[in-house]
This record gives structure tokens, C-alpha cells and sequence, in this order.
């Protein structure tokens, strides 16, 4: 089926991915914010293993079974912070196209977006605590869209309000009421 851009009239639409990558500091982060969870994850199961009182593996002695649930958690929490943060890092792209913001996230389940520029509302940023360590920003893109804002997450400081400025300045050029 070919598919046309009624609004302009260009012809075909071929989506392709988003040029824009995340900063270059976005592995290590979401690595450290992962590690967090693990590490609270394996500080708790450590306490239970000295508790030494719950016998949870059938037909072995409560500290085998302890040790075992200990030792599957920290091989899964390096498996997963081996692998997730440059996983992400390759699906994570962002673009502002002349009409639209694209983005592409995820890294198990993966989500493009594409919100037009006449329907954005709102542009904000959020930068968190560990975030603002790492000197990254989130870009949220709000529409009037049922499937809620588009954001764009790990962007260095100076690209998010590049990006804010751009947006500002694209929104305020487009008619409509972005409804």
C-alpha cells in the first residue's frame, strides 16, 4: 500500500530510524541506576542469608538454598548490567524532523513515537538526581494525545535546551490550536 503525506503533499512516507543518539554518559547511567536496584536487591538477600532461619529450597539446608538465591541474583544483576546499558544505547534515537519528533526507545520492548509539531502543548525537562550527576536531562514533548508524552530521555545539558529552543521556536511557527 502506498501511503501518502496529505498535509504536504510529498508523496511516500518511508519511516527510517531517528538520526539523533542519546549522550555518549546515558550506558553509565542507566548502568549506575540499574546497579542501585541490584545492589539494594542483593544488600536484602544478604541480610536474609545471615538471618539463616527460612529453609525456601526443598531437600536442601536453609544456608544452601540462601546461598543459591544469592548467587542466581548476582549473576542475573551482571547479566543485565553487561547488557542492557549498550543495548539501550543502540535503540535509543531521537529526531526533530521539520514537522514531527521521533524517538525510538526501549530495549526488551522497544516504542517509536512520532508526534507532530502542530500538536505539541508543552515542552519540560526533568533531571533527577542521579541524573543531574551525570549531567543529563530528559526532554518530555507533551501532545494532545491520548498515548501521552513523547519523551526523550539521557540528553546531554546543552543538546536538551538546543532542542527546548527548537521546539519553541517550530511550535510558534505552526497554525493550529494543538488539539
Amino acid at each position: 500500500m502506498d501511503r501518502t503525506n496529505g498535509s504536504t503533499g510529498q508523496g511516500p512516507v518511508r519511516l527510517r530510524n531517528p538520526r539523533e543518539t542519546v549522550s555518549r554518559r546515558a550506558p553509565l547511567f542507566w548502568a549506575a541506576r540499574a546497579g542501585i536496584g541490584w545492589a539494594a536487591l542483593l544488600l536484602a538477600e544478604t541480610g536474609w542469608l545471615l538471618n539463616d532461619r527460612i529453609d525456601t529450597v526443598p531437600y536442601l539446608p536453609a544456608s544452601h538454598s540462601q546461598h543459591l538465591i544469592v548467587a542466581v541474583t548476582a549473576v542475573l544483576a551482571l547479566l543485565h548490567l553487561s547488557v542492557m546499558p549498550s543495548w539501550r544505547f543502540r535503540v535509543h534515537r531521537w529526531e526533530v524532523a521539520p514537522v514531527a519528533v521521533y524517538t525510538r526507545t526501549g530495549w526488551l520492548n522497544q516504542e517509536r513515537r512520532i508526534a507532530p509539531v502542530s500538536r505539541i502543548q508543552t515542552v519540560d525537562t526533568q533531571r533527577g538526581l542521579l541524573s543531574a550527576l551525570f549531567g543529563l536531562v530528559t526532554v518530555t514533548v507533551t501532545t494532545a494525545s491520548a498515548r501521552g508524552p513523547v519523551r526523550i530521555h539521557a540528553l546531554d545539558q546543552d543538546v536538551a535546551e538546543r532542542l527546548i529552543q527548537e521546539l519553541t521556536v517550530r511550535t510558534g511557527q505552526t497554525t493550529g490550536d494543538a488539539t
